[in-house]
């Protein structure tokens, strides 16, 4: 019987790390498909209709599969504040930030969620365990970040500082979320999922409406294309996968995903465009995984 369930928690466990690398890899992709989207859609506009078409996408599924949305205006209210801290805030900064911040910067910025996560859950939430493994890795992670991306890359660190204020702005709203998330314990993943995204999109169309007139908007192909592709799978699919790693992870293990996505792009360059990774990338490489795995894995008993 013992031997029964380490196993099915095992597998659980190795399920919970596969879905964090599918998040990753599918929220590491939604900065690309952000850039090619505000050439020709302002970034409220692409953010409102990011969120309305992922929103309503859930809301089928969650019709298909026979989950209610609760009516209950206390769940609601919270779904509110899920939004704004998950995606109308945070999505809105980096859309308009990824405009003039640097690629590295941006990613390094946008790595720093976990260390914001644990020290907050430390100091003032103490929602879950912190322990000194869990820093171990936060510290790990961000260094592998560094040394993949580049130390240089801090040297533009100030050359944009609103941008990177903005950056830094929403990685702070996204390590909120993470810690908020654990609200919702006990209801279908869809449910926080669906309900703050179109709670989000209520928020933002009429600020789209006012300010960008999208009804005259002339949206490249490209753009529309990279609207769908974000909304579809960088958001839909990714906030079902990152609700229910929050219920089993943690808000710590789940921001760990930040760490992944930046491998992941390196090893996507390697397998399909035949790209040479140099012994300090190999050596970021190595901190990301120990990092991951040190604030994903639970130790030995």
């Amino acid at each position: 019987m013992q031997t029964t369930k380490k196993t099915a928690l095992v597998t659980s466990k190795a399920v919970d790390i596969l879905l964090l690398i599918v998040l990753s890899t599918l929220w590491g992709a939604s900065y690309t498909f952000i850039r090619v989207g505000v050439e020709t859609i302002p970034p409220v506009t692409l953010i409102a209709a990011r969120t309305l078409i992922a929103g309503l996408l859930l809301i089928v599924w969650m019709s298909v599969s026979g989950v209610a949305m609760p009516g209950s205006w206390v769940i609601w209210k919270r779904l509110f504040v899920q939004a704004f801290l998950n995606s109308v805030i945070p999505f809105t900064l980096i859309a308009w930030a990824e405009q003039y911040v640097e690629a590295g910067v941006a990613t390094i910025l946008n790595s720093t969620a976990p260390v914001f996560v644990f020290f907050v859950t430390w100091f003032l939430t103490k929602h879950e365990a912190v322990t000194t493994r869990k820093l171990v890795g936060v510290i790990a992670g961000l260094l592998g970040i560094c040394l993949i991306i580049g130390f240089s890359a801090l040297n533009g660190l100030g050359d944009q500082v609103l941008p990177q204020l903005a950056i830094v702005a929403a990685t702070i709203c996204y390590a909120g979320a993470a810690i908020y998330g654990r609200s919702f314990q006990g209801l279908s993943p869809l449910v926080p999922a669906a309900g703050s995204l179109i709670a989000g999109a209520i928020v933002l169309i009429p600020i789209s409406l006012i300010f960008d007139r999208p009804w005259a908007l002339q949206p490249s192909f490209n753009s529309t294309a990279a609207l769908l592709l974000l909304s579809v799978f960088s958001t839909a699919i990714a906030f079902v996968i990152y609700f229910r790693l929050v219920q089993t992870l943690g808000s710590v293990g789940t921001t760990s995903q930040a760490y992944l996505r930046v491998p992941i792009g390196v090893a996507i360059g390697a397998i399909f465009l035949g790209e040479s990774l140099s012994p300090t990338i190999w050596m970021g490489l190595g901190c990301v995984v120990i990092g991951v795995a040190t604030m994903t894995i639970p130790a030995r008993k």
